[in-house]
């Protein structure tokens, strides 16, 4: 839906009646929990709910109560369909997509990249900026190591960490829907000697900025990015600006290779401290 993608924060979407907006309860949920996460709040005019309110926030979780409900009707009658279709000695399934009919291939189809272009686009705000800052110069495999480490979790209720497969998916349908440009798909550069060398230096240097720190006060991410823009050390993508995510990678490979002399003390925000254990794992 293109309209979430410029709703900003203090702002207030409002519709008409729910039905204009979303096509299920479920989906419903799925468009205000975009809208808390980009500080905006949601307004019906024809039902009452107004997130900005007590009332609406009340309202809104009898709606998330009375969702999961109908989705556990849902899987107990399609459960208890299956039963009685196999007692009947029939096949459980699309009749059409057991007989090999195209067009029901085709609205299945459809249906499915309707569920992807929402998923997607309901997340975009949070993994597409990171994609286009490293699409299409770094591979894959690096983009979804970096979205891992800086989001944790995939956007929304699912709560597995991003794969490949899900994230090409993803931005091939913000591609397909005109909200994504075309270049992320491109093929990366395959990687040079040179650029291998160079990720090889990085690494080696901050496990000597980490490891010359004294026993007990170790730097923290920022800090040692900190360190490397004084020191005008660019990233391998050739930034001047060091992110917490891309030390912490070079981190997680020093260690990997037995480069770090003690445990990497990382701080998440203010008041957040963990402690993160150093390997037994070496470079062969």
């Amino acid at each position: 839906m293109e309209l979430l993608a410029v709703v900003d924060v203090d702002d207030t979407l409002v519709v008409a009646r729910i039905d204009r907006l979303a096509r299920s309860l479920a989906h419903l949920l799925e468009i205000i929990e975009t809208l808390a996460r980009k500080g905006a709040a949601f307004k019906s005019l024809g039902d009452p709910i107004d997130t900005g309110s007590p009332q609406g926030k009340f309202t809104l979780q009898i709606l998330g109560a009375v969702a999961e409900f109908e989705r556990s009707l849902i899987r107990e009658r399609t459960k208890a369909g299956v039963r009685a279709a196999k007692a009947l000695g029939r096949q459980p399934g699309n009749p059409g997509l057991i007989s090999g009919d195209p067009l029901a291939r085709r609205r299945v189809a459809h249906a499915r990249d309707e569920r992807l272009s929402e998923r997607a686009i309901a997340g975009a705000d949070e993994f597409l900026p990171i994609v286009r800052r490293l699409r299409p110069a770094q591979p894959w495999d690096r983009v979804v190591d970096v979205l891992n480490t800086a989001m944790k979790k995939r956007p929304g209720n699912n709560p597995a960490p991003w794969t490949r497969d899900a994230l090409i998916r993803a931005v091939r349908r913000l591609v397909a829907d005109g909200l994504a440009e075309s270049d992320l798909l491109k093929a990366a550069p395959r990687r040079s000697k040179k650029a291998a060398a160079q990720t090889r230096r990085l690494v080696e240097l901050v496990a000597t900025i980490h490891n010359a720190a004294p026993a007990g006060q170790k730097p923290t991410l920022a800090r040692i990015g900190r360190q490397l823009e004084r020191q005008g050390v660019r990233t391998a993508t050739g930034a001047g600006t060091w992110a917490p995510s891309s030390v912490k990678a070079l981190l997680d490979r020093a260690r990997a290779g037995g480069l770090l002399d003690e445990d990497l003390v990382e701080k998440h925000g203010a008041g957040e401290t963990h402690s993160v254990s150093r390997t037994d794992l070496r470079l062969e």
